[in-house]
Formats: structure tokens, sequence, C-alpha cells
């Protein structure tokens, strides 16, 4: 490529597939990171998904595979960043998350006939930002550098810790690159800065200078040599530049190549056996294949290549997995939207051999040392082999850091793609990936376990995986999608998004949602559920309040009374029509005083009719009987603002949660004072409380001292103990709104302007929190409220259904667990739900001491069998009939097929024209 040497790659030609060769029907994601998006080791690749936390696993010689073929690793509750194939292990992957984790997992051997792992081998963390970048240490396997905004780590993943943190940098991480001897670590950073470690020696840089003149995504890769790096970023004419550097003179570049103008980060993946540099920019269909010589300081074009897709990630596979017969130099997986792309870059050769002057020895994948061995300064490297068919195989590695039984059938979760066959329907093992299976942190402190669990069967082999894995929930494959549009109540107009923040916003039960209106008087308006669609222009009726709405809730047991809380101290109990509200409404059926502040949230009882609980700015909790009008009870003992209060299940007492700190339990019919009292969130933004599992604990949601939303399970009993278990999920201004499903075991999280829906399934022990798949929104909702257990279509298995108030429409969601038998209903998932709609009690006799309980309702519905008295089905092995095999073919059918194969050879366009193979004249031939 240079007027003193012909290069040897100077033919190098890309080679694009058809169709057919395409790894098609995924979904790949479009969140930002500064991350490549998809991996690949020998073995396998791994990829981006456009489900939050959710990685796509496929075999690397996918060629012609099926696409059930394609599994999914749930690995974060979040967005994974970044993730990295360790060198040495082909199913060892590391990952990290926007939840600020770092988890290593290994996968097996054949993703299409063994299961995924459902819990990480290691996990590291939580930091204090999110990870940004991974990277696997070259000469040791359990090595690894993570990048979390400034901060720069060094793992040693055998023992768990931190062997090093670099010195701060200036601005967000953007980059890591291991030198190709492993003494050496190079960053990029948002400060325009590149900076080299030694990170043995000492923590701060050993050099450093301005890489590009913008700050927008910079790359760095080492190349074979210690002494040379390249890296890619933005000038000020925003264009893509590649630079050159000698850490010997690491002042200035030593060449540097400009592309074109582009907005995508350009990624650069080089081959340093080679020298060959492959150049793509995110959002683009055009490639670039460059050769870096050292010698001469030099960046040369080697060639060019369109593709039909825009690209959202690139790789290359490892040397040790190229076609070295057919010369193949390069193999660049290209990730778009729904499909991944393997370009092959050929060197056009006469004569099908190994050519050892393409191929010199690789890396091999035996670790030189481990990481206490590297740490304590050696410096040996990885023995190298040769890509020579006739000296294959060569010694493989399995590394010790994750054990393989973790991704064996035996003791793997369940299976993350949609098997062939119908497993036992109690281990969930046909759903879909989770975002986690585990907390994103680690419970503060445990109390004494209680001996229940949350009310959901396991099975015995669920039983015998707890003892190595932990459990996991059946519901973590769980997925909420946004109903058809022609659901939707559309057209909304001057929503009130304003209530004070006790306040869920807006309710809802079957038949209405009742919505606070920002017009002046406190109006409020009465949508139709059963009548979705655009809601007209003009003005809708509405009732009129007179003052400013703080909390509104409809009546369980009356579909048509909906009380409404107001700014002057008083509950407004109001009756819309059966008919649906036709006109303004101005006179309440009912008006309760008694409250001289005003009133922060109403809360209905859960069994007896006409029990309402009101909580006010005098810091009192009054309950009231409807029937009468009057105000029956007052409770007392709280010191400041009450955030949220709740009725047990059995509707015997009432949790409250206050600004003071403190979280009481009052037994209303027995004495004003509470009976029970215990700490409650450190933050004073906000809080929330439900009963769960079955009324033996407290869910609180709250803030803690940093402002990181956070979740605070308490048993019942033991208030004053403290919480047995605590969970940071987040840091955001709004408070969560726990929505609790007790048939389930599952609670609802989210917030007022939050586009995410947390989902955790309870356990009133260790490990407490199970996180199964969250659902993301596109755009902030200003609401979200959940309809009764009767609304789920139980054929589809739906197991809540809620609603999400947006700026200007209402929007139902159901959140399903994907099953592959949905012909048979599915008892497991669906116990008996209480008739809630129907009183068990009257108000007279539950003040009175009376108590009771709700009726059973059965959800099966007419004619389906369930699951658990279902026939399994035995694998069948479909084989053509012997008939077909000696069929004597005729000669037209011989001609036929004959004539099809020589239209076939002839429209192959893969097949090379005679002078594509011939060499061209050396420069010292020429005269």
């Amino acid at each position: 490529m240079n007027r003193f040497k012909v290069s040897k790659f100077r033919h190098t030609e890309a080679r694009p597939p058809r169709r057919e060769a395409w790894i098609n029907d995924i979904r790949a994601g479009t969140a930002s990171s500064y991350g490549n998006h998809i991996k690949s080791s020998c073995s396998l690749i791994a990829f981006n998904t456009d489900r939050p936390g959710t990685l796509g696993i496929v075999p690397l010689d996918w060629q012609g595979k099926n696409r059930r073929n394609v599994a999914s690793l749930g690995c974060h509750s979040d967005q994974v960043t970044d993730f990295d194939f360790s060198p040495f292990d082909d199913h060892l992957l590391a990952t990290g998350s926007a939840d600020r984790m770092v988890k290593l997992w290994r996968l097996p051997t054949a993703t299409a006939n063994q299961d995924l792992p459902s819990a990480p081998g290691v996990v590291l963390g939580p930091e204090d930002f999110q990870v940004d970048v991974l990277k696997f240490h070259p000469t040791s396997d359990t090595i690894l550098v993570s990048a979390s905004n400034k901060v720069v780590k060094v793992w040693d993943l055998a023992l768990h810790h931190t062997l090093t943190e670099l010195a701060t940098h200036g601005d967000q991480v953007q980059s890591v690159a291991w030198s190709s001897d492993g003494v050496l670590l190079g960053t990029s950073c948002k400060d325009k800065q590149l900076r080299i470690f030694d990170p043995r020696r000492k923590p701060v840089a050993s050099q450093s200078t301005q890489g590009h003149e913008n700050h927008k995504d910079s790359r760095l890769v080492w190349t074979n040599s210690q002494e040379h790096l390249l890296s890619t970023g933005l000038n000020q004419m925003r264009e893509h530049e590649v630079k050159l550097w000698d850490t010997r003179c690491f002042s200035s570049a030593l060449t540097s190549f400009t592309l074109n103008t582009s907005p995508g980060s350009l990624i650069p993946l080089l081959d340093a056996d080679s020298g060959l540099l492959i150049l793509g920019g995110k959002g683009e269909n055009l490639i670039y294949c460059c050769e870096v010589s050292l010698q001469q300081a030099t960046l040369s074009q080697v060639n060019q290549c369109v593709l039909e897709t825009k690209c959202r990630g690139m790789a290359l596979a490892p040397r040790r997995a190229l076609a070295v017969l057919a010369c193949e130099v390069l193999r660049v997986l290209q990730l778009s939207e729904s499909a991944i792309v393997p370009v092959s870059y050929v060197v056009p050769r006469k004569s099908v051999e190994f050519h050892e002057d393409l191929f010199s020895d690789a890396v091999g994948s035996v670790p030189a040392a481990n990481g206490q061995a590297w740490w304590a300064g050696d410096n040996r490297q990885v023995q190298r082999v040769s890509l020579n068919p006739a000296h294959r195989p060569h010694a493989s590695f399995t590394s010790c850091l994750v054990p393989t039984e973790l991704a064996s059938p035996a003791a793997a979760a369940q299976l993350q793609e949609v098997p062939a066959s119908d497993p036992d329907p109690s281990e969930g093992s046909f759903s879909s990936p989770p975002s986690s299976l585990t907390s994103p942190s680690t419970p503060s402190s445990l109390g004494r376990s209680l001996s229940s669990t949350s009310g959901i069967g396991t099975s015995s082999s669920q039983r015998s995986l707890q003892s190595l894995l932990g459990p996991s929930s059946k519901f973590r494959h769980a997925q909420g999608t946004v109903l058809h549009r022609d659901t939707h109540i559309t057209n909304l107009k001057g929503l009130n998004l304003t209530t004070p923040g006790e306040s869920d916003g807006f309710c809802a039960n079957r038949l209405h949602v009742a919505v606070p209106l920002l017009s002046t008087g406190g109006q409020v308006a009465v949508l139709e559920l059963r009548k979705p669609g655009r809601l007209p222009d003009t003005a809708l009726p509405t009732l009129q309040n007179g003052v400013p709405v703080t909390d509104l809730t409809w009546d369980p047991f009356d579909l048509y009374r909906l009380a409404v809380a107001g700014e002057d101290a008083r509950i407004r109990l109001w009756r819309v029509p059966p008919e649906g509200l036709q006109e303004v409404l101005a006179t309440p059926e009912a008006v309760l005083t008694g409250h001289t502040e005003k009133i922060y949230s109403l809360r209905f009882h859960p069994l007896a009719s006409d029990v309402l609980a009101s909580s006010s700015y005098d810091m009192s909790v009054r309950v009231w009987d409807l029937q009468e009008g009057m105000e029956k009870i007052r409770l007392q003992g709280h010191r400041d603002q009450i955030f949220s209060m709740a009725w047990s299940p059995d509707g015997q007492f009432l949790a409250t949660v206050c600004k003071d700190g403190r979280v009481r339990i009052f037994d209303p019919r027995r004495s004003p004072e509470p009976i029970q009292e215990g700490p409650g969130p450190e933050g004073g933004r906000g809080a929330r409380v439900v009963w769960v599992c079955d009324g033996r604990c407290l869910l609180v949601s709250g803030f803690d001292s940093r402002s990181e939303r956070q979740l605070l399970l308490y048993g019942a009993e033991s208030l004053a103990g403290g919480p047995v278990a605590v969970l940071g999920l987040d840091v955001a201004p709004s408070t969560l709104l726990p929505h609790y499903d007790p048939d389930t075991g599952l609670v609802l999280l989210t917030g007022k302007g939050d586009t995410r829906v947390f989902v955790y399934e309870l356990l009133p022990e260790v490990p407490f929190f199970l996180e199964c798949n969250s659902f993301t929104s596109p755009d902030p909702h200003k609401g979200f409220a959940f309809l009764p257990k009767t609304e789920c279509e139980v054929q589809q298995v739906e197991f809540a259904r809620g609603l999400r108030l947006r700026q200007t429409s209402l929007e139902p969601v159901a959140f399903r667990l994907p099953r592959v038998r949905k012909e048979f209903f599915q008892d497991d998932v669906y116990p008996e739900t209480a008739v809630c709609w129907e009183p068990a009690l009257s108000a007279a006799a539950w003040l009175g001491g009376a108590n009771g309980q709700h009726r059973r309702l059965n959800l099966r519905p007419p004619g389906m069998t369930p699951v658990s008295e279902a026939p399994r089905e035995a694998p069948t092995r479909r084989t053509l009939p012997s008939a077909v095999y000696l069929e004597e073919k005729s000669d037209e059918q011989k001609k036929e097929e004959l004539l099809s194969a020589m239209v076939a050879k002839l429209g192959n366009r893969e097949d090379p024209l005679p002078q594509d193979s011939f060499e061209g004249v050396d420069e010292e031939e020429w005269d």
C-alpha cells in the first residue's frame, strides 16, 4: 500500500452475504451508549435488544439455522450499556448496565439445546453511576476494567474486589483499551484528553495529550505494538477522523485520516495481527477498510463497502473463527434494526489452501497468568497458535470464575426462548427473558425469616435450584404491552397535572375514569371506559367541586359513587348516572365536614361498605360512616405531614407513613393511638405504604438521605425493629406509587412523570425481592392506575391491566406472561381471587367489632382445561417415508432439476469471475 512495499492485503474484497445468510428476525435496541452493541466470541454472538436489560444470544455459525435459536439473556434491571466476551473462555460474558452493576455470566455451549443462566456467577457494584465501558484483560482471565462516569476501576474477578481505582478523569470516560501485552491501559475522555496508565505502578496517568477537537464520542484501540495506538473522534468541522499515535512522542499524532461528516459515532475495529482497520458510523450503511502500517506510520484505505442496512453496532469475529481456507482475513458483524449481517473480507487467491503469508499465528485461548500473578508483575504473554486447520484442534480453556454447572440444564433457571414442548407450568420455564433475576442491590439489613411464602407454590425442581442460585420468580418474563389504539381515549384537554404528591392524580374502576381538570372550580371529568375513541373538541360535562381537587377515589362496592377531597377540608360524594355523565353536576350527593385543614388522601375500607378514611394537614386520620355522613373515629399521634395510609387486607388495621420519618400501625376500633411504630424512610420528599404478603408485611416506597428511591419491607408484627430488607432503585423526583396484587405476590411501581413500571415479586423471607421484567414507555406518563383482576384477558395470560395517562390520551396497558400452551387455563398464575367488588360487612357491623372476608372466585373461563391437568406431549421425530428416497425420477424430472441448477449457478453473484483471481504485477517488475 506504499511505494516501498506491496501490501498482501491490497486486493482485499468485502463480500456482503445474501439475505439468506443474514441472522434475521431480531429486534436490536436503539439506546445510546459508548458500547458497540454487539460482541462475538468464537462460538456466540451477543447483542443489545430493544428490551431494556436484555441481550440476544445467537451462535456464530448461524448459517441456515432456525429463528428459535435466538435466545434472550435477562441480565439487568436497566439498559445494558456495554458487555465483553472473555478472550479465553468463549462462553464467559461480562455485562455492565445503567443499573450501576457489573455481572459475569456463563453461557451454555449450545443456546438452542440448553438453558441460559437465570443468575450471574459474579456480581460487582453498585457503582455511583451507570457502568459505561467494560474490557477484559488480554493476558489474564480474571482481570476486568470498567469505566463509570469519571472513574476507571481494575477488578480482580476471582477475588471480587477492586485492585486499583485510577485517578479521576476530567469528564466522562468514553473508551478504555489495553495494550496487546496487557501492561498499559489507555482511555479517551469527554474532556478531549487521551491518557495512558500503567495501573500496576501508579493510579495517575503517565502520559496524556489532547486527542480530538470535538468532545463527542471518541474511541481508542491499541495496535500489536505497545508504542502505537489509534483513536477516532470528530474534528471542529464535525468530520470523522482517525489518528495514529506513538507513545514515545505522544504530544502530536503521527498521521490522521479524515472521513465524512456524520452525526453518528465512529466505531473502530482493528485486527492487530493483519493491521486491517474497519471503520463504520452508527446510523450509516458505509464501512471503510483501511490498512495501518506502523513502519511507515501511514493509514491507507483498502476499500469501502455499502450495505443494505444501517448500522446500530459492529463487531469483529475472532481470528480463530475465520474460514482461512477461503482466505477470509476478517469477518465483520453489522448489527441493524432487524438483522445481523456478517460481511467477509477475502483476499482472492487461485488455490484453495492455507496461505501462511495471510495468516500469521494468532493469540491462543489459554491465559498467560492469573490476576494475582499479573498484579504482582508477571508480564508473560499468551502463547500463539497456528490457524492452519492441519494443526488443530488447539488447547481450550474454561474459566473457573463461574462454574460450568451454572450453565447446565440441571442447575440453570428456566429456558429463555420458547421451547418446543410444554414443561411443568409451576416452573415458569415457558416465559420470556427477565430484566434481572436478582435485586439491583443487596438488602441492607435482614431480619428473621418468616416461614411462609408469597402464596405461589414452588415445584421440587425449583426448590433444588434455590440451593444453588437462589429463588427466581416465575413472573420474571412478564411483558407490558400498550393495547391497540382502538382501545385508547384520545383528545384529552386541560388535564390537571399539579395534584398533590399524596394523590395518584386520577382514579379508575372497571366502568369509569375520573380525571381532574385544570379549569377553575375543581372540575372532574368522568370518562367511560366502554366508549373508547376520540373525545369531542367541545367541553366535557364535569363534576363541579368549587375548590381545587386534592384526591379522589371510586367506591369499590358502588361503581357510580366517587369521593372527592378538596382544599376546603371537605369531602364530596358524587353519584354518576348509569348512562354516564351527560351534563354538568354542581350538587354532590353528600358533603363530609370535620377536618380543619386541606385533605391529603382518601381510602375506602376493603371489606365494609360505606366506610371511608381520610388524612389531612391537621395531622389526623378520620374514619367516616357514609350512611350516616358522620365521623366515627379520629386517629392521632402524627407529628408531621401524613404521606400515605393503607388498610390491611382483613380491614382490621390501618398503616400510615409520615414526614416525621415514622411508620405507624393503628387498630382504629380499639385505640386512637398507634399500636406499633417504627423507623421509616430517611428522605422527606414523599412516601407510600401498602400491605403485602397476606397482611404479614408492609412495603414502603420512599427516598433515602441521598434522594435515591428505595423500597423498605417491614414485618407487620415487628415494626419497631425497622425494615427487614431495603432495596435501592434509582434517582428520580417522583414518589413510586405501588400496586400490589395479592393473588400473584407482585408489586408494580411507577411514579408520575416516569417512563418505567418496575415489577417485583415479594417474599416474606430471603431474598425478599425477586425482580421481573419492567415495562418501559417512550414518553413519560402523568399517572398510572390499575383495574380489577376481572378485567384481565385470561386467555392471553394477562395478570394485570393498567391505564396509562398521557398528556392528551389514556392508554390501556396489559401485563402478560408469555406461555406456550395458551389454549389451557394457567391455573398456577390464576388462583382463586377475592370478590373485592362485593362488601363482606356493613359499616355498622364493622364499627361494632365484626370482621369478615371476601368470598373467592375462580377465573377459569368455561371450557378451558387447567394446564396442570393437560396431557404432556411426547416429542416426535419427523421422518420422511422411505418411498420418498426410493422413488425413481422420470427423465422429465431430471431435466427440470438440471435446468434449475444451471439457472441457480448463473444467478450466483458470489462466484468470482476469472479475472478476479488474477494477481497484479508487483512494483519491482516494472521497468
